[in-house]
């Protein structure tokens, strides 16, 4: 009995969800998957409806005007929001563990290297002159420390990468 009804009404509900999406902002698509769910719930509770293609014709226009109040309430962000970087969990944690080595790695250096790599890796993305002020020394002296402190990283980090 369901196959033949999802069959039979299957061209009478596309041709409403056509007609009912635009007005309601909506894609034909997701008005028909909605009318199809909400057939299937009651088809689990009450049964097949007595009058099918009124029920179709009902549901999409109810399903239009749901779909238009959740538009009228339902606001986008102005702006993506600031934690979505367009990767899954997984990425994200691989890349929180990268972050944690390379942060032990700078820990391991010698001299001033960890406090300038720590200001270099900074999330307050700090100037130049902040970082000199910060580690007292000169401005002056910060592109030759830091190539020397990314050279002894450099080969800090090869050497751990060759002994995994």
């Amino acid at each position: 009995m369901t196959h033949e009804l999802v069959t039979a009404l299957r061209p009478l509900l596309s041709a409403e969800a056509s007609a009912e999406a635009r007005a309601s902002g909506t894609e034909p698509g997701d008005l028909e998957q909605a009318v199809w769910l909400r057939l299937l719930e009651r088809l689990d509770t009450t049964g097949p409806p007595a009058d099918p293609r009124r029920w179709v014709r009902r549901a999409v226009r109810s399903e239009a005007r749901r779909s238009r109040r959740t538009a009228r309430v339902e606001q986008p962000y102005a702006t993506e929001p600031a934690d979505d970087s367009g990767f899954g969990p997984e990425q994200r944690a691989m890349a929180a563990v990268r972050r944690r080595e390379l942060h032990e790695a700078v820990r391991q250096l010698p001299g001033r290297c960890p406090g300038l790599m720590a200001a270099l890796l900074s999330p307050r993305d700090l100037t130049y002159q902040e970082i000199a002020g910060e580690l007292g020394i000169s401005q002056g002296s910060l592109g030759p420390e830091r190539s020397r402190c990314l050279g002894c990283l450099r080969r800090l980090l090869t050497a751990e990468v060759a002994a995994r």
